[in-house]
């Protein structure tokens, strides 16, 4: 039995089961919000009672709704259900196209504490109307409420008071209602009661209010811009109970939408013709000769790298360009390592740098120590005067007074002259 509640000239079918255990018929209109609650109550009828008595409320039961023969139900229809203890919903919004074609949705219910189930059937035949579609219509976008919230009658039918109140016309219809979350919004965090959003559409006979193109002005769409509240003048009719939010309001005229045709196919039954049984393969299935292939991937690129190296072997061995090179190559080698072995015993002569050093503190003269085969010039000029020998002593003039004092250095000879010649020749400088 089909409940058609009418709020102030506005149209909305609710639907409740009626006891009765055969199909339920309801008789929605084109154009309009249909919307078809699944109570629980009903169902517990069809499942055990409840171990303790006054307890069956507490059964869990959920729903599963699908077009019969299908597995989903049809696009223009939608089906919630918040928890296992909270009745079902089915809204939609059918068109015109629908219309004369009885649509039979198989309700089935789990009772998720007896594993049991229970299966009914809804025809939905869809009514034609002279008032669709309306020529006006406007989406607003409620931020305060959830979808079940905005589906129970008393709710909807005060939104659409309220709407009718600032637009006056003479007939104002629920076209539809959709989930922020199916628009593409996210899942509100668990914190201050935040609801997801409704968007909720409505049609009219007459023009949109002056209230309604307020959004539409330049000082409100710059303030949107910068994600601002906008300024409009019947928003206090709303704030009571609803939070709108202005800045995504939708207000279409259909009358100049220009109409736009698409080449689509024609759109099959859904069901793939029959083309037989399946076949499977047999079990017994040809053995395969791999050998082949083992020839190509494998003995054939082995076959040519091995010619190649042959080739190879023969230009570098065999012929007399080859030998040339090798023995080329042998000579630079003995000429690289003889060229090494002379230059470790050649005599190499001392530098200047490395003549006796003189102190200016101490007045000695300290002459460096060098080995008598130096191979490289990678030690040092100055030598520590330790464990000196061959010790002579020579004389430093002191500051004041004709007095000398000896100091020692060794005793060598630099290129056959001897030390004690060059420490000379320092001091006389």
């Amino acid at each position: 039995m089909a409940l058609v509640g009418v709020f102030a000239g506005l149209i909305v079918a609710v639907t409740i089961l009626c006891e009765s255990h055969a199909d339920r018929n309801v008789y929605p209109s084109a154009g309009v919000l249909f919307v078809h609650v699944l109570e629980r109550e009903y169902f517990k009828g069809e499942f055990p009672p409840y171990p303790k008595a006054g307890d069956s409320s507490n059964d869990p039961i959920t729903f599963n709704t699908n077009l019969k023969g299908y597995p989903d139900r049809p696009g223009w229809l939608r089906y919630i259900q918040r928890t296992s203890h909270s009745d079902g919903v089915l809204y939609g919004s059918p068109t015109a196209e629908h219309v004369g074609k009885p649509t039979i949705i198989e309700i089935t219910a789990y009772n998720k504490r007896t594993f049991e189930t229970a299966r009914h059937n809804l025809v939905i035949n869809i009514m034609s109307t002279e008032e669709f579609p309306l020529p006006y219509q406007a989406e607003f976008f409620i931020k305060n409420m959830n979808i079940e919230e905005m589906l129970a009658s008393e709710v909807l039918g005060d939104f659409l008071g309220a709407v009718k109140n600032v637009w006056q016309p003479e007939r104002l219809n629920a076209i539809n209602i959709t989930s922020a979350l199916d628009r593409g919004g996210r899942v509100p965090l668990p914190i201050n009661d935040l609801k997801e959003g409704v968007y909720v559409m409505v049609g009219a006979d007459v023009q949109f209010s002056s209230c309604l193109r307020e959004v539409e002005s330049p000082q409100n769409q710059l303030r949107c811009s910068q994600e601002m509240e906008p300024v409009i003048s019947c928003d206090k009719k709303f704030r009571a109970q609803f939070h709108i939010d202005w800045c995504k309001i939708s207000l279409v005229d259909i009358t100049k939408v220009v109409p736009v045709h698409s080449n689509r196919p024609d759109r099959g039954t859904g069901v793939l013709p029959d083309i037989g049984e399946y076949n499977p393969p047999s079990e017994s299935l040809k053995s395969r000769d791999y050998f082949a292939d083992f020839l190509i991937t494998l003995a054939v690129p082995s076959a040519v790298a091995l010619v190649l190296f042959i080739i190879l072997g023969y230009s570098m061995c065999c012929r007399r360009e080859g030998v040339i090179q090798l023995v080329h190559h042998s000579s630079i080698q003995k000429s690289t390592k003889e060229l090494r072995s002379m230059s470790k015993n050649r005599e190499i002569s001392w530098p200047l740098s490395t003549l006796p050093v003189f102190h200016p503190v101490s007045g000695e003269v300290v002459p460096p120590i060098h080995p008598d085969n130096y191979e490289t010039t990678s030690m040092p000029l100055m030598q520590t005067q330790t464990n000196l020998q061959s010790q002579i002593q020579i004389p430093q003039q002191q500051s004041s007074g004709d007095n000398y004092c000896m100091s020692t250095f060794r005793r060598l000879e630099v290129n056959g002259i001897p030390e004690e010649r060059k420490v000379a020749e320092a001091l006389n400088l």
